[in-house]
C-alpha cells in the first residue's frame, strides 16, 4: 500500500496502543486525527484491560478489539487474535507503543504498512517488526504519537478527544453530586498513581482541600480505585477540615462525567489526571519521577508542578523513592490551584 493516504479512500487502519489508561488517553488524538483527515477509513483498535471502557462506543473509533493483560503468553489468545484482526483485513497499522508486544499485534493484522518509532522510543524488537519507522522531534508524548500519522500524509492536526458523557453515567454522576451536595464548585482530588514514586503524600493533598474550602468556598471530592487509594482518600478528608467528601465507587466513564463538572481536578502523574485533562477540566498536575513537558497535562488550561525530575531508566524511576514528589511542598500546590481559580474569576467578570 502507497502512502499518504487519498482522503476519499477507505483505509483499514489498526491502532495498537495496550495500556495503561493515561497512555490510551493520550493516544486519542490520534485517532479524531484520523477520523478527520479520513472520514471513510475504518478504524479499530488493539487495547488492554480497563482502558477498553474510555474506547467503547468512541465515535471515531469503527471496532475496538479488546485484549485480556499477559495476552501474549497465552497461544490461544494470540491466534484468536490473530484470526480476528485478519478477518478484519488492515492495510495500517500504526503501534504508539514501541514495545515488542504492541508491534506483535500490529503483525498479527497482516497489515502491509507497519508505522512505529525509531530511536528511544523504538523499544524492545519494535524496530524489527514494524516497517516504517518516524522518528519523533516534539516533546509532548501527544505531539509525539501524532507524528506517527506523517507517513499518511496528516501533518499538526488538532488535539481532540471526543469522549462524550452517556446518558447513563450522566444520570450516574448527577445523582452522586446531589445526594453528596456537591451540585456546584467543587475540585476532584485523586491520591492515586500507578507507580509509587509518583505518589504526593494524602496529608498534603488534606491541606491542599482546607485551603481550596477555606480561601475559595470549594469544596473537594475525593475519587478512588481499590483499598489503598481509599485509605488514602479517608485520610485527606480527616485533614480538610470538613472541606472534602469521599466519593463512591466509581468507573473511568463515570469518573470522567464526575471531572467535566468540577472546577478543576488535582492529583499527579496517573489516568485520572489525564482523563481529567480529557474532558477539558483545568488540571493541576504533579510531577516528580517523569518530566511534566514530556507527560504532564497537555495544553493552556492546565498548570503542572515539579521540583525534582529523576533520571535513569523507566525501571529506575518506577522503584525509586518518594523523594521527588515530597519535593513538592503544600504552597507548591496551593499556588498552582490559585492560578487555575483566578483564570475562572476573571472569566467570570469578562
Amino acid at each position: 500500500m502507497k502512502t499518504p493516504l487519498n482522503p476519499a479512500s477507505q483505509p483499514r487502519i489498526l491502532i495498537v496502543r495496550l495500556s495503561a489508561i493515561g497512555d490510551v488517553l493520550h493516544g486519542m488524538p490520534v485517532l479524531c486525527a484520523l477520523r478527520e483527515a479520513l472520514p471513510q477509513a475504518f478504524i479499530g483498535w488493539v487495547v488492554e484491560g480497563v482502558s477498553a471502557q474510555l474506547l467503547k462506543a468512541h465515535p471515531a473509533l469503527d471496532e475496538l478489539i479488546p485484549v485480556p493483560r499477559k495476552w501474549l503468553k497465552s497461544p490461544k489468545t494470540v491466534l484468536g487474535l490473530r484470526k480476528k484482526l485478519r478477518s478484519l483485513k488492515f492495510d495500517v497499522a500504526i503501534d504508539m507503543q514501541g514495545l515488542t508486544k504492541s508491534a506483535v499485534a500490529a503483525r498479527l493484522s497482516g497489515a502491509r504498512v507497519r508505522i512505529g518509532y525509531s530511536g528511544v522510543d523504538g523499544r524492545e524488537l519494535s524496530m524489527w517488526l514494524n516497517n516504517k519507522l518516524v522518528e519523533p522531534t516534539g516533546t509532548h508524548v501527544i505531539d509525539r504519537n501524532l507524528e506517527l500519522l506523517r507517513p499518511l500524509g496528516i501533518n499538526n492536526p488538532r488535539v481532540q478527544y471526543r469522549l462524550e458523557d452517556t446518558p447513563q453515567d450522566l444520570a450516574t454522576a448527577e445523582r452522586m453530586l446531589a445526594e453528596l451536595r456537591l451540585a456546584e464548585c467543587f475540585a476532584v482530588i485523586n491520591p492515586g498513581a500507578g507507580w509509587p514514586s509518583k505518589v504526593w503524600p494524602a496529608a498534603r493533598y488534606g491541606d491542599v482541600a482546607k485551603f481550596l474550602g477555606q480561601q475559595h468556598g470549594v469544596k473537594s471530592l475525593v475519587v478512588w480505585a481499590g483499598d489503598q487509594e481509599k485509605a488514602w482518600a479517608e485520610q485527606i478528608v480527616a485533614g480538610s477540615g470538613g472541606h472534602g467528601v469521599i466519593a463512591p465507587k466509581t468507573s473511568l466513564r463515570e469518573l470522567a462525567a464526575l471531572s467535566r463538572k468540577a472546577v478543576m481536578f488535582v492529583g499527579s502523574d496517573t489516568g485520572p489526571l489525564h482523563l481529567a485533562v480529557a474532558v477539558g477540566t483545568p488540571s493541576v498536575g504533579m510531577f516528580g519521577p517523569m518530566p511534566a513537558e514530556r507527560n504532564g497535562p497537555y495544553g493552556p488550561l492546565h498548570v503542572p508542578v515539579q521540583k525534582v525530575c529523576l533520571t535513569g531508566s523507566s525501571r529506575e524511576k518506577r522503584s525509586a523513592g518518594p523523594e521527588s514528589m515530597e519535593a513538592i511542598s503544600v504552597a507548591d500546590c496551593c499556588a498552582a490551584c490559585e492560578k487555575i481559580l483566578s483564570r475562572r474569576e476573571l472569566r467570570k467578570t469578562a
